[in-house]
């Protein structure tokens, strides 16, 4: 059965006619849905500016609210059950007509949206990977995971990150951090504070002008972490259906991003995955013609003690053919043991509603 495409159906439609503006009779401003927390209107802010750029005879207004992640700072990412974390108020928005398009962190975005909302543009990728940053006061002693002394603890609320540096470094600790960049950044730099570094994404740092604290990036060849489905890419969705919105996103669409996205969406579909599961990935585009996708993907037990890998090279060259093969690399990591990693998984969360495992320091 071939993939759903989430983003249209193949690749964008090229004319030799310049794009005309879609129609303005509904209303000539344009609502922008986001989040409240400073790297998501950062986010938003670029979207924003694009299509201002591109449609100037527009109007565009920003609305910012609060979602089931942002209210609850407390309860470990992991322990939630719902996949539309960040998402759910949002899409209630767009689904009423309060908005024209939503902005997301695309790691953000459940693999299954509803049914009547799809992804309108998928923008250029920021760098995908992760970032180690190191205690302030501790930049200048060391630079890299390996580096760390035994015990050093590790902040983060993502499995995915505890689950592959359990396997790669078992001398090191993790505890649950919770709360945007700034207050993570505080915790972590606290005199008192427990946290000898935090791993976050490189892109959000980068948005946030906070690159100078990255001490390592973080991917297959530096410190053997993959990245999450999706991160450093901001999907915008929109209402099923809704052609005059489409239109306006045409110019901001980003197609090698877009493929290799769906490709990696694809892969966490079939797996059934979402932010509480340890599935990394990465993606590249190699060749002459830059038309041939490579995949490395992973799917590590909580401890870390278990692993199912894959590497796989294809020919790209339509969004089809990318969710077919982010389809064929899930069916792969299925048979070198991936699925019986994640019905363990499955069964930890659903036993005792806490899928840490042992690879999570629970915090007093």
């Amino acid at each position: 059965m071939p993939p759903q495409a989430e983003v249209g159906s193949g690749a964008p439609t090229k004319s030799s006619e310049p794009l005309s503006p879609p129609s303005t009779t509904n209303t000539t401003t344009i609502r922008i849905g986001s989040r409240k927390s400073v790297l998501a209107l950062k986010q938003t802010q670029i979207v924003h500016d694009a299509l201002q750029a591109a449609w100037p005879e527009l109007k565009y207004e920003i609305h910012a609210m609060s979602t089931m992640g942002d209210k609850n700072q407390v309860t470990p990412l992991y322990n939630f059950g719902a996949k539309s974390l960040w998402t759910h108020e949002l899409e209630a928005g767009l689904m009423e007509g309060a908005l024209d398009l939503i902005v997301h962190s695309l790691k953000d975005m459940p693999t299954q949206l509803p049914a009547s909302c799809t992804i309108g543009a998928i923008l250029t990728r920021e760098d995908p990977r992760d970032a180690l940053v190191l205690k302030s006061s501790l930049q200048t002693i060391y630079t890299t995971l390996a580096s760390l002394p035994a015990g050093s603890i590790i902040g983060t609320s993502s499995v995915r990150r505890a689950a592959q540096i359990a396997r790669k470094y078992p001398h090191l600790r993790f505890a649950d951090v919770r709360g945007n960049v700034g207050t993570r950044l505080a915790k972590l730099d606290a005199e008192d504070g427990m946290f000898t570094a935090l791993v976050l994404a490189a892109a959000g740092l980068r948005r946030l002008g906070l690159a100078g604290r990255i001490s390592q990036s973080l991917d297959a060849q530096s410190g053997g972490l993959l990245h999450a489905v999706g991160q450093g890419a901001l999907g915008v969705e929109i209402r099923e259906g809704d052609e005059r919105i489409r239109r306006l996103l045409e110019p901001l669409a980003d197609e090698a991003t877009t493929r290799a996205c769906l490709a990696e969406r694809a892969l966490m579909r079939t797996l059934e995955g979402g932010c509480s599961v340890p599935i990394g990935v990465e993606t590249s585009w190699i060749g002459e013609d830059k038309q041939t996708l490579r995949m490395r993907a992973v799917v590590v037990s909580l401890n870390g003690s278990e692993a199912a890998e894959g590497d796989r090279e294809e020919r790209v060259r339509s969004r089809e053919e990318a969710g077919a093969f982010g389809q064929a690399m899930a069916r792969e990591l299925v048979e070198r043991g991936a699925g019986r990693i994640l019905e363990v998984i499955a069964a930890k969360k659903g036993g005792s509603g806490d899928a840490s495992g042992g690879g999570i320091e629970r915090r007093a």
